[in-house]
């Protein structure tokens, strides 16, 4: 698949969440966003996942997760992105970035990193 085929495909799932779940250890509404493309670090693929978080916070913020799902309305919320391969430079910033300003909503953001070779949990704080 080339990058235009790539960022046809994002664009097109800008406004689907990818998975809804209740973490019964941290008592979380999580969000679950996929990315299973290896990073490219074009601003194309930064700017499809910044889209798609956006609709991910505007479904918290704006009352939606609450009357879609009212059994996890009273969780904090957390927004998990999870990739396929290990980001490049750029991305991790932007990860970062993104981070930071979530923080600010008090949605907690993580990444979970599920390379072939291994399988490593992180939770970027940069």
């Amino acid at each position: 698949m080339n990058a235009e085929d790539q960022i046809a495909k994002m664009k097109d799932r800008t406004g689907v969440i990818d998975m809804i779940a209740h973490d019964s250890k941290t008592g979380e509404a999580v969000l679950v966003m996929d990315e299973p493309n290896e990073w490219d670090g074009s601003d194309e693929q930064l700017l499809g996942l910044q889209e798609r978080f956006n609709a991910y916070v505007s479904f918290l913020l704006d009352g939606e997760m609450t009357q879609a799902h009212p059994e996890l309305a009273d969780g904090p919320p957390r927004s998990e992105l999870r990739c396929a391969h290990m980001a490049g430079p750029l991305a991790l910033e932007w990860v970062g970035l993104i981070q930071d300003q979530l923080a600010f909503q008090e949605i907690k953001m993580e990444v979970d990193i599920r390379e072939q070779t291994s399988q490593t949990e992180c939770e970027c704080g940069l």
